[in-house]
């Protein structure tokens, strides 16, 4: 009989390497899958990780797809360095997204400089407290903060599907659930001309460096990291747990608001149903690919992203269905996940005792 028992010194190494083995094995699934839905391997990878990158429009949109999944990830990998799990960043995203979007709606018509960065202040705002529940529910009442923080995706799904069909509806919208188109004052800047791109990038582009500082340099850093690898350690040394509960789920909660609201006054423009691909649950396979680490993070942002679109790309080039994307964000977190149990664990024969043959 064979089982899992800790290993006393993982391999820094093969921690590192773990997320490259998830990919190469996600890749040989794919391969496999390709072949068995009676399409060219070879020419599925084409369309899916080659074909989006040859025009200047598909890397506008890797950076535009990439950019919330990077920083909504760098907020995640505070709490989970922490063991806290926040599995609702797609809810916080969403409440980010209402709260900017009620500031550009309720001034719409104006023409002011501070209407978009209140927009933003506002999405913090939102998806902060919006986090800030659960960890309200986890410090008062011991909930856990995976269900909690899921479930209150849900909620915040039906509070968006309310707004937008009701109190929000563009009344000139032929009676879809959506809002008023946002006007310019509370939209992001286009980057080049003809291109989706936008200035919100600015804001993950600060966010990266801010996180590493933070990680590297901030003490306070140091205390979420020892509160979660050593529990004892961190209350022998006096460290409170009710404030990394609280530090880690409103500042996720921060980060994924902010992608929230950036997403409303950037591409989409509106208040819609359809404002988030997911990018709130795709965040959790980029903060674990990226092994918490703000550069692994960026290129499991990209990798993300080119998923994305190589996804749509594959709809429209081989008639695929648009599950396709996320299979393969399914697969590169089962794989994951997969090698991180054998680099943290080891098999052990374990000989199963027989009493009728001992007795003899």
């Amino acid at each position: 009989m064979q089982l899992l028992e800790p290993r006393d010194t993982p391999s820094r190494l093969m921690r590192w390497a773990a997320p490259v083995l998830a990919i190469l094995l996600t890749l040989v699934s794919a391969a496999i899958l390709f072949a068995a839905l009676g399409k060219p391997p070879l020419q599925a990878f084409h369309v899916f990780f080659i074909e989006p990158l040859q025009t200047a429009n598909g890397w506008s949109e890797l950076a535009l797809k990439a950019s919330p999944l990077i920083l909504i990830a760098l907020g995640l990998a505070l709490g989970f360095r922490a063991r806290i799990y926040n599995i609702g960043a797609e809810g916080q995203l969403l409440v980010g997204a209402i709260f900017a979007s009620g500031v550009a709606i309720h001034t719409d018509g104006m023409d002011a400089w501070w209407i978009l960065p209140a927009m933003v202040l506002a999405g913090a705002i939102g998806g902060g407290l919006w986090g800030a529940i659960p960890a309200w529910l986890r410090t008062r009442f011991n909930a856990s903060e995976t269900l909690t923080t899921l479930m209150l995706t849900y909620v915040a799904t039906y509070l968006l599907s309310w707004l937008v069909s009701g109190p929000w509806r563009d009344p000139g919208g032929t009676n879809f659930p959506q809002s008023i188109l946002f006007s310019e004052a509370a939209m992001f800047a286009p980057l080049f001309e003809g291109l989706r791109i936008n200035t919100s990038v600015f804001l993950t582009l600060v966010a990266v460096p801010l996180f590493w500082l933070f990680v590297a340099k901030s003490f306070l850093a140091f205390q979420l990291a020892v509160g979660g690898e050593a529990p004892a350690a961190a209350r022998y040394a006096g460290f409170s747990a009710s404030r990394t509960v609280w530090l880690s789920l409103v500042i996720s909660g921060v980060t994924a608001g902010i992608a929230g609201a950036a997403e409303a006054a950037g591409p989409v423009g509106q208040l819609t149903l359809s404002l988030s691909p997911g990018y709130g649950f795709a965040a959790i396979i980029v903060a674990w690919v990226g092994r918490l680490h703000p550069v692994g993070i960026v290129l499991a942002g990209l990798l993300l992203a080119l998923i994305y679109l190589g996804g749509e790309s594959a709809q429209i080039a081989m008639q695929l269905p648009a599950a396709i994307s996320w299979l393969f964000q399914g697969m590169l977190l089962f794989f994951l996940l997969g090698a991180d149990a054998f680099v943290d664990h080891r098999l052990r024969r374990r000989r199963v005792r027989n009493p009728q043959t001992e007795a003899v």
